[in-house]
């Protein structure tokens, strides 16, 4: 079954601030914990990730919102793909995949050079797919997110 034509990613606005809040809380409860650094994040996506020049993306499926996806702006070429979250009852229909080509695309548009992001290496599925994407493990600094033990990231031509 396609279903590409069923799955339709639409850009943050106001009335959807609480989507990437609980979309995110999800499946951090369920593999790690929620830290400060996320609390905060989530609880004024407008204000920490928008007004910051960063852009917050939505996947909406059956007239639902069932996954998200933000980059977060770093400086004018390098964003980071962040708070990427898809709800479990429609987890295997495709839809982190097709939330991380729009990003692709958007940063295209957007003539941004480098995506970054941080993972952990038990999220199995999420890795698979950033490599699929081109992602490739660098370095991982201190400090970022206790739960993070990998980053990647691709450069965008």
């Amino acid at each position: 079954m396609n279903l590409d034509n069923a799955i339709f990613i639409i850009p943050f606005s106001p009335e959807l601030k609480d989507e990437i809040k609980i979309l995110n809380l999800e499946w951090l409860k369920k593999y790690f914990k929620v830290e400060a650094k996320d609390k905060h994040m989530l609880s004024d996506p407008q204000g920490e990730i928008i007004d910051k020049g960063g852009m917050i993306f939505y996947a909406k499926y059956n007239n639902k919102i069932v996954g998200t996806v933000s980059l977060l702006k770093i400086d004018e070429t390098t964003f980071e793909l962040s708070k990427m979250a898809v709800t479990d009852d429609v987890q295997g229909l495709g839809i982190g995949k097709k939330l991380l080509e729009h990003c692709i695309v958007v940063a295209k548009q957007k003539k941004i050079k480098k995506l970054i992001l941080y993972s952990n290496r038990k999220l199995l599925p999420a890795i698979y797919l950033y490599e699929k994407f081109g992602f490739e493990e660098v370095s991982l600094e201190a400090g970022n997110y206790e739960r993070a033990d990998i980053k990647m990231e691709k450069y965008i031509l």
